[in-house]
Formats: structure tokens, sequence, C-alpha cells
């Protein structure tokens, strides 16, 4: 039996705007009933879900947030997350801290500046300039996003910041709002995991769709029945009618509904790969053996 209470789900945007079009939040409580959209008036901001962790946090709750975006760069290949700069920061929090300082006048928690710094610029992927230490081909990949090429998905470098699929963005203002958090709530492997309160992971919304049965290939689900037969699949009830299916909502349902079932799994909290210094610099996608 889990220790968790109830199952949060977010699915993460890092577009530069007040209300990003794909922030979603969905919550499901122990036992089998369906997951639920968590909706706010206007849509979420990302200062709201900065504001609502922080009242889970208060409240003590024992609840496990899974967000879909990567909290760091990778860091085992070079040893660093942006080599050859003087500044680069030895962890995934002291990384943290440096978007913060640098971001720290952009509104709705963005990262543009950060990606416009001279040195920092030089490792991504953005449209019409390719830093000149950005690789050859795909970029550079963390151990965990090796691990999740071989369960058969298909993961982008966090330093491409380039075309639908990229998650380089969403990756830069959730550090944003993790170093706002000031540990307030424990992140899972960057901080041990507590026996009692809250807990944040990193979720990849691809992995429960494909465990639910959905082939390589096809990966959003923009129907009730397909949703249904998805949340069946982690002995879930179905959902309550949705008066829009868009990629964001069905995502963060799902999800929120195999948090609930994964989280029972002892090996998921140890995956093979995850060392210390991994847990310290890079972190790990819950659900990746």
């Amino acid at each position: 039996m889990s220790r968790f209470s109830q199952f949060v789900a977010i699915d993460w945007s890092g577009q530069a705007v007040a209300r990003p079009k794909g922030l979603a939040v969905a919550r499901a409580r122990d036992g089998a009933g369906p997951p639920e959209l968590i909706r706010r008036d206007g849509g979420w901001s990302r200062g709201a879900i900065l504001d609502w962790l922080v009242e889970i946090a208060e409240a003590g709750s024992d609840t496990l947030i899974g967000l879909d975006l990567s909290p760091a760069f990778p860091f085992a290949d070079h040893g660093a997350f942006f080599p050859g700069w003087d500044a680069s920061p030895a962890d995934a929090k002291a990384l943290w801290a440096l978007v913060e300082e640098l971001s720290a006048a952009d509104p709705h928690l963005a990262a543009t500046s950060f990606v416009a710094h001279p040195e920092a610029r030089r490792h991504f992927r953005q449209r019409f300039d390719c830093g000149d230490l950005f690789p050859a081909g795909r970029g550079r990949f963390r151990v965990v996003e090796h691990g999740q090429e071989a369960m058969r998905l298909s993961p982008y470098s966090c330093f491409n910041l380039v075309g639908a699929s990229q998650v380089g963005k969403s990756s830069l203002t959730g550090m944003r709002v993790f170093h706002r958090l000031a540990g307030r709530i424990p992140f899972w492997p960057f901080d041990p995991l507590p026996e009692r309160g809250p807990v944040l992971v990193e979720i990849y919304t691809a992995l429960p769709a494909r465990l639910a049965g959905m082939r390589k290939g096809i990966s959003k689900i923009r129907d009730a029945a397909t949703l249904d037969a998805m949340l069946g699949a982690f002995g879930s009830a179905p959902h309550a009618p949705l008066a829009r299916y868009d990629d964001h909502a069905t995502d963060a349902i799902l999800s929120a509904a195999w948090l609930r079932a994964a989280a029972e799994s002892p090996m998921l909290w140890a995956p093979s790969g995850l060392t210390p210094d991994i847990a310290r610099t890079e972190g790990w996608t819950f659900g990746v053996v």
C-alpha cells in the first residue's frame, strides 16, 4: 500500500506568457476513483502553481506530485552542466539558483534572459541561433534519458529549444519554481524520500501512455473512450467527461492515475542506474528503471 493519499500530475509549459495553454493539473486520490482536473479561473499560471505547491507544503499532506519536465541538464557526460563556463554550477540546486539569478527580471517565471546569457547560449540550440557548444546531432542527454530510449521512448535534449516537442524551455521555467520553493517540498532523488508529507518527482507523460498500451508513434489521447481504456490499465475508474479533450488535460489525468499505481513499486524508487552523483546533479525520471 502506498504511503501517499493523493497523486498530482502537472503537465508543464515553458511558454513565456502569463497563462500558458500547456499547463494542466490533475489529481487522483487514494483508491480507484477517477482522476480529476483541477482548474483555475482564467487558466493556470506558473506562479499560481507555485503558490498551490506552497499550500501543499504548509498542509504537509501525503501528496506525490509529478511534473512533466527535466529538472536538470546533462552533467555526467562532461562532468559539468556547461563545460568551459567558470560559473557552471556543481549540482542541480545550484543550477536552479543560477537560472533564477539570471532570469529574475523575466516576467511569468520565464527564463528568456538565461538562454540569452553570452556563456549559456553557447550550449543551446535556439531558433536561428545554434550555440557553438551544442554538439552535432540531437545534443547532449542525461543518463536517465538514455534509459528512456531503452524503454522505447523518444527523449529530446534539454539543450534543444526548437520544435513542438522540445522540453528545454519547460525545464528552465520549472527550475525557477523549484528554486523559489526553497526546499519546502523534497524533490526525489535530489532529496531523500521522506517518511511523511509531500514529494516532488519528475515524470515523462509518454511513459504512462506507453505502459497503458498506446503503441509507439501515437503519443496523444484526444477522445473519451481512449482515455478511459488507458485509465483502466492502471485500475482507475472512468473519468468525468471533459468539455474539451486536449493533449495537456489527458496527459495530466492519465499520469495521475499512473502515479497512484506506480508509487507502490519499490523498484521504481531504487532504479539500478541511479548513483549518488546522478541524484545530486542530473536527477531521475520516476518510472524509468
